[in-house]
């Protein structure tokens, strides 16, 4: 097992002053627990091999001690935005170490019986010793979507979430009872208006804000104009390479697979 731990609160990793730590996706040494008395500090495999992944997840709203101070997550992810796609580096501990804190989190009680629940001691996952019903880490399927028209143009939509001028791909979560492709082809015609087709897996990535795996798709477009829904989506348009809007940043699927738009590879 690795000797240092993220430490996380809420969406940050936090660094210290005090001890030498990376400048992008920081580590710190397990003995820095001791600051935190009311951290949940666990360790869980490794999906890609190698050591263990510690983690210090400190409650929201706990004051810093000094000479601590935090990072946005989503900051330190795209300072690695070449390790995203095969999950390689500081990128794959991270994200999984956030998500898992976040479900240990919200996991404290068995949602049959309300008893407090346990560890297991041979797999990630929580064992209520009440009911014995076990629960396992929540992944959320959300579609993501590259689009092109028949003059090379790709469809790039502003939500009302993001920061003014801001656009990016048209996404949402799977329902039960959905399979990926018919998410895709939904949420299209819900969020803008429009029909597509020769929808085409492109990558994945998980996203634990809060716990998705964001699979991203490319399709073309086959009819319909342009009507953003006016809940999520305040407008929709269609960009060529010449005449891009603030672009998400580096480190998202989103991004990916406008780059790969970019380059022609869609």
């Amino acid at each position: 097992m690795d000797d240092n731990a993220f430490f996380i609160q809420g969406t940050s990793l936090l660094l210290c002053e005090k001890e030498s730590s990376s400048p992008d996706i920081p580590q710190l040494p397990l003995l820095c627990a001791e600051d935190f008395p009311q951290a949940d500090v666990f360790t869980v495999p490794a999906l890609t091999g190698g050591d263990s992944i510690s983690c210090v997840s400190i409650p929201a709203g706990i004051p810093l001690p000094p000479h601590y101070k935090t990072i946005p997550i989503r900051q330190a992810i795209s300072l690695h935005a070449e390790c995203w796609i095969g999950l390689t580096g500081p990128s794959a501990g991270i994200l999984r170490a956030h998500h898992i804190a976040q479900w240990r989190r919200e996991s404290l009680f068995c949602g049959s019986c309300g008893g407090k629940n346990a560890d297991s001691g041979s797999e990630v996952a929580r064992v209520c010793p009440v009911c014995g019903r076990t629960e396992y880490p929540r992944i959320s399927p959300a579609v993501i979507t590259v689009i092109v028209n028949n003059e090379g143009q790709t469809l790039l939509a502003h939500n009302k979430k993001f920061t003014p001028g801001l656009y990016s791909l048209i996404a949402g979560f799977a329902e039960a009872g959905e399979n990926l492709e018919t998410a895709v082809a939904r949420e299209t015609r819900e969020e803008t208006g429009i029909e597509i087709g020769d929808i085409k897996y492109a990558a994945s990535q998980p996203w634990p804000f809060p716990n998705s795996l964001m699979i991203g798709f490319s399709a073309r477009y086959v009819s319909g104009t342009l009507r953003p829904d006016g809940a999520e989506i305040e407008d929709v348009r269609w960009f060529s390479r010449e005449n891009l809007p603030s672009l998400p940043s580096q480190g998202s699927v989103s991004r990916y697979l406008i780059e790969c738009w970019l380059a022609g590879k869609i």
